[in-house]
Parts: C-alpha cells; sequence; structure tokens
C-alpha cells in the first residue's frame, strides 16, 4: 500500500514529529510505502509532492489542529486520527486501513 499524510499537533513540535515517526517506521515494519508531511511552527516539513499525492492509495491525518492543503487530496481515501493515537497504535491502525482497502 502507498501512504502518504500529514501530522500536526498543537504545538507543532514534539507530537507533530513523534507521529511521522510512528507512523513512518509502522508503514515500514509492514512493507508498505509511506510518505509523512509534517505541518508545525516552523512550517511545512517534507511536503508531499504532486507525484505522491497522485500514487497514494490512502491519507492519513494525525493532526490535533486544521491541517492546510488537504484539498489536494480530492477523490483520496483519507483516515483522520489524533495525534496520540498515531503514537500509540500506529501498526494497528495501518492494518486497519489495509484490511478495509482489501476486503
Amino acid at each position: 500500500m502507498n501512504i502518504i499524510g500529514i501530522a500536526a499537533c498543537t504545538s507543532g513540535i514534539a507530537h507533530t514529529y513523534i507521529a511521522k515517526e510512528k507512523l513512518t517506521k509502522a508503514g515500514i515494519a509492514l512493507g508498505h510505502t509511506i510518505h509523512i508531511e509534517t505541518q508545525g511552527t516552523i512550517g511545512i516539513e517534507d511536503e508531499l509532492s504532486n507525484e505522491q499525492v497522485k500514487n497514494a492509495d490512502v491519507v492519513i491525518i494525525a493532526a490535533d489542529i486544521k491541517v492546510s492543503g488537504k484539498d489536494r487530496f480530492k477523490g483520496k481515501r483519507i483516515v483522520e486520527i489524533p495525534t496520540d493515537i498515531a503514537i500509540k497504535a500506529p501498526k494497528q491502525i495501518i492494518n486497519k486501513i489495509d484490511n478495509e482497502i482489501n476486503n
């Protein structure tokens, strides 16, 4: 599965980057391609390319705040979760999404 996403928390620091790290490690461990953009106090980092968006099977938005640029995901399957869920149960989230897409 080709996963893209956005991570963003209220302060734009700790939970943003922890959620990105946990989702990325879980996605890779489960055999998926994954790229997570962060939106924080210093702006957007690791911005998703048009090609990544085009090829995505699913978009995970792990955010506690409103994120920008959601319009680029039109027509894509989007899963929105709080950052704490991405941090606590990233493999379970990805497995659940994978099961829903493939069943």
